[in-house]
C-alpha cells in the first residue's frame, strides 16, 4: 500500500516562499506521475502541478506558472513544490497525489493521495 505524507505548509506573508515536500512509502513511485493539487475553502480541488517519473515532462496550472516549481528526488521517494511570490489566492490545503505514467490535470487519474498540508498566505 502506498502512503503519501505532505509537509512544509504554514502561515506566511504575501511575497514569501515555501517548499512543500511529499514523502512516499510502500513501493517505488519512480515511474509514476506525481502531482500537487490544492483546495481552498468553499472551492473544488484544483490541479497545481505534475511531473513524470524522470521529472522532465511537467505541467502547471496557469496561475502558478513562473512562481511554483515541481521537482522530485526518486532516490528519496520525495516530490517537492517550491512556491515563490505567494499571494493570498494561494491559500489552500495542498495535496500530493501519485498516478499513472504521464502527468495529467485530471484528479480522477491519480490513485494515491496524501492527507494534505495547509498553506495560508496573509496579505
Amino acid at each position: 500500500q502506498v502512503q503519501l505524507v505532505e509537509s512544509g505548509g504554514g502561515l506566511v506573508h504575501a511575497g514569501d516562499s515555501l517548499r512543500l515536500s511529499c514523502a512516499a512509502s510502500g513501493r517505488s513511485l519512480s515511474s509514476n506521475a506525481m502531482a500537487w493539487f490544492r483546495q481552498a475553502p468553499g472551492k473544488e480541488r484544483e490541479f497545481v502541478a505534475a511531473n513524470n517519473g524522470g521529472g522532465d515532462y511537467i505541467k502547471y496550472t496557469d496561475s502558478v506558472r513562473g512562481r511554483f516549481t515541481i521537482s522530485r528526488d526518486n532516490a528519496k521517494s520525495t516530490v517537492y513544490l517550491q512556491m515563490n511570490s505567494l499571494n493570498p489566492e494561494d491559500t489552500a490545503v495542498y495535496y500530493c497525489a501519485a498516478g499513472r505514467t504521464l502527468p495529467t490535470r485530471a484528479s480522477g487519474l491519480y490513485d494515491y493521495w496524501g492527507q494534505g498540508t495547509q498553506v495560508t498566505v496573509s496579505s
